[in-house]
């Protein structure tokens, strides 16, 4: 009986969006810094789209139809699906050049680009390990957060199942004392970067925001807990997280990203609806 009715779940949410309006479509996971990357860059350009929302781990099996990948978020725009925050946000800027994502001038453009890859790789997956070693072991907690906005049987079968979401996220991403201890250094040093590379304009690359600005903050999210981020819980979370939160929120980065957040994150493009 489960079992039929996850495989219903998972039929529909592979289906192609049943719109005829050309709107582009960010399939997603609702937790992730990555797709939280991706939804901001929507937003900010103002680009109307459709999201459709999956729970992991069914994102890899949809990400390997859509793509050929095995991560979301994905972004299907004129019959092409993008995967990777980087190629998207990239993809948006050839579609809708204003608001600028990339500085102008040459050299601020590939340090802007310099940075969007340092905070992809030395941040986003540091922070992740760290954060899901915190949050993993509360099942109820856990399952809640991965479960955000969806219904009342999709969250009861999601806890149902987690201790086995839980032993194949930990296999897949390497989460382990080791991998989460690692995690916290690589914040750190990732946070004393943004000090380090602040300009007197407050931004990370010239005068304005810049695609560096908003990865380094976008992944930086799921520590901050911005009030302007989509999708949060409405509850406490658990006391590893708190206490790993707290060793960091008197860095002067960490009030930085929470100020990007007010000043730019601004208002959704998404389209309601089917």
């Amino acid at each position: 009986m489960v079992n039929d009715v996850r495989q219903r779940e998972r039929e529909r949410q592979v289906e192609k969006p049943r719109e005829t309006d050309g709107l582009p479509v960010l399939w997603h996971l609702k937790v992730s810094p990555y797709n939280e990357k991706a939804r901001w860059a929507l937003d900010y350009k103002g680009v109307p789209h459709r999201r459709r929302a999956i729970t992991p781990p069914e994102h890899v099996k949809i990400a390997r139809r859509l793509s050929d990948g095995r991560t979301f978020p994905v972004l299907e725009l004129d019959g092409e699906a993008i995967g990777d925050s980087t190629r998207i946000i990239a993809a948006l800027e050839r579609l809708r050049p204003e608001p600028a994502l990339y500085p102008s001038d040459p050299v601020e453009r590939r340090r802007a680009l310099e940075l969007e890859d340092f905070f992809d790789e030395e941040l986003g997956p540091h922070l992740r390990r760290a954060l899901f070693h915190a949050v993993l072991p509360d099942a109820d907690f856990a399952s809640a957060f991965l479960t955000v906005g969806t219904g009342a049987v999709t969250q009861r079968l999601y806890r149902l199942c987690f201790p086995l979401v839980r032993a194949v996220m930990r296999a897949d991403m390497r989460i382990d004392d080791a991998g989460a201890a690692l995690g916290v250094r690589k914040i750190g040093a990732a946070l004393d970067h943004i000090r380090a590379k602040l300009r007197p304009s407050g931004y990370l690359v010239g005068e304005g925001f810049t695609v560096a600005d908003l990865t380094a903050a976008a992944l930086l999210y799921p520590l901050v807990l911005p009030p302007e981020a989509p999708y949060r819980l409405d509850r406490p979370i658990p006391p590893a997280a708190a206490e790993m939160r707290g060793s960091f929120a008197a860095h002067p980065a960490f009030t930085w990203a929470a100020g990007m957040y007010r000043r730019h994150r601004g208002t959704s493009a998404e389209v309601a609806g089917r």
